[in-house]
C-alpha cells in the first residue's frame, strides 16, 4: 500500500557532513508544532452509534490539516495529547470484543503512524482497560497486572510516548518514559540571508491528570501512583535542558484551573506552566478549543491567561478541542546565539485549524487512512449490530436539559436493578435501604450538533446501547445520606445559569461551560425534587421527597452510580470514594445491554417517562431559552413536556442549533400519567 506521509526526520544527524554542528550566531528558524488531542479512537469520521457518516470528525480529515501545515511549515512537528485509544465502537471492539494480538497495532496508531506522529502521550482514558493492555497496545516494557516484561515489544505507535508524573508504586520508576529528547532536522536561515540546513534538539516531556487513580482505581491501585504536576516538572525539565535540550514541549492531559494548587489536581497546566524553560504547552482533557478568544469558560478568563494570543503564564499555548475536529498549532520563532537555540515567546503564533471550513463545509478525508483500518472498521460495524432488544419510543436527549428522560431512565433502571440483587444475594445488611440510581444526559450538543443521544424506535443492538452508554465506566454503589443526596443534587443543578424573573431580554437556560455528563439526575417514581433556577447554585433543590415524605438530612440510601463519580470525578460534595459500597467487575454499558436483554421490550411508559425533577415554577417577564438540534420539537410533546416553544429552526450562532424556549411556569406541571 502506498503511504502518503513518511515520519519527517526526527534522528540524530551528527554523522552528516551537510548539517553544521553549530550554525552561525543570528541564524534563525521558524519551528511549528502541530498537536491532536482527545482523539478517542475516532479514525474515521464516522459514528458507530447512528451507524452513518460523520464529516464533522475524525483524524482522516485532520490528516488533512496535517498535510496543508506540512505544506506551509518547512519545520514542523507532530505530537499527540492522549485519550487516543478509547472512545468509539471500534476502541471497544479492539479491546474488549477482539483484542489486538502483539503483532497488531491498533487502528488508531495504524492511522498515526502513516501519517508520521513524532511523539505523544498519555490520558486518563489510556487506563480505562488496565496496565496489561495499555503496555502491548503500547509497546511498552511495563510488566503490568503482575505480569513479566515482555522480552520484546508489541506492535504499537512507532513514535515515543512519554509519561512522567505516573510511576510504579513500589520502585518510584515512570511508567513510561518520562521524556525523549531528539536531534531534529529544520531549515534555518542564517545571518546573511542564505539558508541552511541544520538541526534542534527537541525535548518532550508528558503529564496525565491525577485523577485516574480515583477514575480507574481497580486497575491502579497499588501498582502506580502519581506525582504532582508542578513537582514532577521541576524535577526533569532541568534535567532535560541540561542534557541539551533546546526547545522543550510539555505535553499536559489536562485543562487550566484557577484552584489554589494541588499535586493531586486534575487540570493542573496553569501551575505546569509557571515552571520555567517551557518553551510550548500542549493541552488537552477539557474538550476545549484554546486560545478562543470568544470564549467564555471561566478557565480562560483567568489572569495569566491569554485566551487571544494562545498564552498561560507568558508560554504559548494550544488546545484543539476534540475528536480530531482540530489541529492545533504552535508557531514558534528561533534565533541562535551562538551557543544553543532560543525561543522567543513573545513571537510565537498560536492557532487551532478547524476540519470545517467558514462555509460549514468539510475538508475532504485522507483516502489512505480508510484503506489502512478497512478491517477493522467493518469488523466493529457488524459487532454493533448485534440485536439485544426493541423500543416502542424514540430515546433522545435533545431535550434532556429540560426534562426529557427518555435516554436516561433505562440507565437508571438497569443500574439500580443490577445493585438490588447484588445487595439481595450479597450484601444483606444493606438489604432495608432504598436503592437509587443517577445517570446524565451523556451527549448534550456539546461537540456539534449531531451531538445527542438518539435512538429510534425500533429493534435495539449494541450500538444503540453505546448510543445510551457513551462511556466504558464501572458500575460503582455508594452509601449516602440525605444531606448527601441533596448536595449531590445541587451540584448537577449547576447546569443551569440563575434566572432573573425580572428580565423582558432572552436569559441563557443551560450554563455551557457545566458538562452535560455532570447534570446527573433520579428517574424514580418513588422520588420528587423540584429546581429553582432563579436561586444561586447550591440553594436550588426544593421539596426532596422520597415516597411522599420529604428527605431527612440522616435518611441512608445506596446509589447506582459510575466509578468516575463514586470516586469524585466532577467535583460532586460527599463523594471522594470513601462512601462506595461496591465496585462492580462488570461497566455500565454490560450491565445496561443485559438489562434490555432480560427486559426485551422497551415501553415509553414503563422505561422513559418517569420524570422525578421539575423546574419550580416562576413567571419570567422575558424568555428563557436553550439551544438544541433543529427540527425536534415533536419529541418535546412526545416526551410530555409542557412550556417548551420553538423560536428560531436557525439560532444566529452558525453552527446549525435551534434556538428553543422554556415557559419555566408551564414546565413545572405535572401531565397526568407521566410521573
Amino acid at each position: 500500500m502506498r503511504i502518503l506521509f513518511l515520519a519527517p526526520a526526527a534522528v540524530l544527524l551528527a554523522g552528516c557532513s551537510s548539517i553544521p554542528a553549530i550554525p552561525p550566531q543570528g541564524s534563525q528558524a521558524a519551528f511549528v508544532i502541530l498537536e491532536t488531542t482527545d482523539l478517542h479512537a475516532n479514525v474515521r469520521g464516522y459514528d458507530y452509534y447512528k451507524l452513518a457518516p460523520d464529516a464533522s470528525l475524525g483524524l482522516e480529515r485532520t490528516a488533512t490539516l496535517i498535510r496543508q501545515a506540512r505544506k506551509e511549515f518547512p519545520n514542523t512537528l507532530l505530537l499527540d495529547n492522549g485519550d487516543t485509544i478509547q472512545g468509539t465502537a471500534l476502541g471497544d471492539y479492539q479491546a474488549l470484543v477482539a483484542p489486538v494480538g502483539c503483532g497488531q497495532p491498533l487502528a488508531i496508531y495504524k492511522a498515526m503512524n502513516a501519517l508520521g506522529f513524532e511523539g505523544g502521550s498519555v490520558g486518563n482514558h489510556e487506563f480505562n482497560w488496565g496496565l496489561d493492555y495499555l503496555g502491548q497496545v503500547t509497546a511498552s516494557r511495563f510488566g503490568a497486572e503482575g505480569a513479566s516484561v515482555r522480552a520484546q515489544p508489541c506492535a504499537g505507535p512507532a513514535f515515543p510516548v512519554v509519561l512522567a508524573n505516573v510511576v510504579d508504586a513500589r520502585t518510584g520508576v515512570p511508567l513510561f518514559e518520562p521524556y525523549r529528547i531528539f536531534d531534529k532536522r529544520v531549515s534555518a536561515t542564517g545571518p546573511d540571508g542564505k539558508s541552511l540546513a541544520t538541526t534542534v534538539k527537541v525535548g518532550i516531556i508528558g503529564f496525565t491528570t491525577p485523577a485516574i487513580m480515583g477514575w480507574d482505581r481497580r486497575w491502579l491501585e497499588g501498582r502506580v501512583r502519581t506525582e504532582g504536576w508542578r513537582e514532577t516538572a521541576q524535577r526533569y525539565i532541568p534535567e532535560m535542558r541540561a542534557k541539551g535540550a533546546e526547545v522543550v514541549v510539555a505535553i499536559s492531559h489536562a485543562g487550566l484551573d484557577g484552584a489554589a494548587y494541588v499535586p493531586s489536581m486534575e487540570n493542573g497546566s496553569l501551575y505546569l506552566a509557571q515552571v520555567p524553560a517551557i518553551d510550548a504547552l500542549l493541552l488537552g482533557h477539557s474538550h476545549d478549543v484554546f486560545p478562543n478568544a470568544a470564549s467564555k469558560t471561566a478557565a480562560f478568563n483567568l489572569p495569566d491567561v491569554d485566551k487571544v494570543q494562545g498564552r498561560v503564564h507568558g508560554v504559548p499555548t494550544v488546545m484543539p478541542g476534540l475528536w480530531g475536529k482540530h489541529l492545533g498549532v504552535i508557531q514558534l520563532a528561533l534565533r541562535h546565539d551562538g551557543k544553543r537555540w532560543v525561543s522567543d515567546a513573545g513571537a510565537a503564533k498560536v492557532e487551532t485549524r478547524s476540519i470545517q471550513r467558514p462555509d460549514r463545509s468539510f475538508v475532504e478525508p485522507d483516502p489512505e487512512i480508510a484503506a489502512l483500518v478497512k478491517a477493522e472498521h467493518e469488523a466493529t460495524i457488524a459487532y454493533v449490530k448485534t440485536p439485544i432488544g426493541d423500543t416502542d419510543f424514540r430515546m433522545s436527549a435533545y431535550f434532556a436539559d429540560v426534562g426529557d428522560v427518555s435516554a436516561i431512565q433505562v440507565v437508571n433502571q438497569a443500574q439500580a436493578d443490577y445493585v438490588r440483587r447484588h445487595i439481595q444475594a450479597s450484601m444483606p445488611q444493606y438489604a432495608r435501604l432504598p436503592v437509587l440510581s443517577m445517570s446524565a444526559p451523556f451527549k448534550t450538543g456539546a461537540a456539534g450538533v449531531a451531538d445527542y443521544t438518539d435512538v429510534a424506535p425500533g429493534k435495539l443492538a449494541l450500538n444503540n446501547a453505546a448510543d445510551l452508554y457513551l462511556y466504558p465506566n464501572d458500575l460503582h454503589a455508594v452509601k449516602v445520606d440525605g444531606a448527601t443526596l441533596k448536595a449531590w443534587l445541587e451540584k448537577a443543578a449547576g447546569r443551569f445559569n440563575t434566572i432573573d424573573p425580572t428580565r423582558s431580554e432572552p436569559q441563557e437556560l443551560v450554563n455551557t461551560g457545566f458538562a452535560g455528563f455532570n447534570f446527573d439526575m433520579l428517574t424514580d417514581p418513588d422520588v420528587h425534587y423540584q429546581i429553582d433556577v432563579t436561586q444561586a447554585p447550591g440553594q436550588r433543590i426544593k421539596g426532596l421527597t422520597w415516597r411522599g415524605q420529604p428527605v431527612r438530612a440522616d435518611q441512608e440510601f445506596i446509589v447506582a452510580t459510575n466509578n468516575f463519580r463514586a470516586s469524585g470525578g466532577g467535583g460532586f460534595p460527599g463523594l471522594d470514594g470513601s462512601k462506595t459500597i461496591f465496585a462492580s467487575p462488570d461497566n455500565n454499558r454490560a450491565v445496561l445491554i443485559d438489562y434490555i436483554k432480560s427486559v426485551q421490550h422497551l415501553t415509553r411508559r414503563a422505561n422513559g417517562s418517569a420524570r422525578s425533577w421539575r423546574f419550580a415554577p416562576v413567571k419570567t417577564s422575558g424568555p428563557v431559552v436553550f439551544h438544541a438540534a433543529p427540527g425536534k420539537l415533536a419529541l418535546a410533546r412526545e416526551a410530555g413536556l409542557a412550556g417548551v416553544s420553538l423560536l428560531k429552526e436557525e439560532d444566529g450562532g452558525g453552527k446549525g442549533y435551534a434556538l428553543y424556549a422554556i415557559d419555566l411556569n408551564a414546565a413545572s406541571a405535572s401531565p397526568a400519567g407521566r410521573e
